[in-house]
């Protein structure tokens, strides 16, 4: 075999394995995100039909406790289990932008963070007593968690299951670990300074933004709640 065609055909292996690198960042870098764009749309758009379909509820007026009796607990009725798999409510971060809304979903496998966040199993339901945890792919799949490092204390994270709102206040800057340190899932999550019980939300997504070697966590505070027939809160209004 001459030089000239030794030349050639690694000439031609090297297009074709450049063009195939092409077409799988292609594929990474904007189908995938094309497809999850499409995807987290489409379970937004079944929860506001099943919510849509909802029977009106008319409450009765709280007399309020009795003389000598505890005040009753004010908060937010415990909702049913969510369904593995299935949305149950949609999440919005201003510091993201006023168009981010994200579909939250019951665990976090593969195929269910291709379709928005996802809520870990095992973890307190949203506006409950504990830690609401939820994880998002920082890049491909609609890089839900694009901006995760931009995060700061005193941001908001405002979560709707249709029926009310709820507000968290972001209390620490982007805290950075391993993948295997669960603690930062507890119900009185780890490193988050948090000393007691309480109603919590841990975010968690990748990093570096490239990679999958660590863990971005941000802890937040549920710090307020309103019905939706009351509007939006302040939050999504600014």
């Amino acid at each position: 075999m001459s030089v000239r065609v030794v030349v050639r055909t690694f000439s031609e292996l090297c297009i074709t394995v450049g063009a195939a690198i092409v077409l799988f960042v292609v594929y990474v870098l904007f189908w995938t995100g094309v497809k999850a764009d499409s995807a987290m749309s489409h379970q937004i758009d079944d929860l506001q039909d099943q919510w849509a379909r909802r029977p009106v509820a008319t409450a009765s007026p709280d007399p309020g406790p009795a003389p000598g009796e505890e005040s009753a607990d004010t908060s937010p009725p415990e909702p049913a289990a969510y369904r593995d798999g299935k949305p149950f409510a949609v999440m919005y971060i201003p510091r993201f932008g006023f168009t981010w809304n994200k579909p939250v979903l019951q665990n976090t496998e593969v195929d269910t963070l291709k379709k928005g966040l996802g809520h870990y199993a095992g973890t307190a339901q949203l506006g409950q007593k504990g830690n609401f945890a939820v994880a998002g792919h920082r890049r491909t799949y609609g890089d839900p968690f694009k901006d995760f490092p931009r995060l700061r204390p005193g941001d908001q994270v405002v979560l709707t299951d249709g029926t009310t709102w709820f507000t968290y206040v972001i209390d620490t800057e982007p805290y950075k670990t391993l993948p295997g340190d669960v603690g930062v899932i507890d119900p009185v999550p780890r490193k988050s300074g948090y000393k007691e019980p309480g109603r919590y939300l841990t975010l968690t997504t990748c990093e570096p933004e490239w990679g999958h070697s660590h863990r971005l966590i941000v802890w937040a505070h549920l710090d307020a709640t309103q019905p939706v027939e009351a509007g939006k809160p302040e939050a999504l209004r600014r």
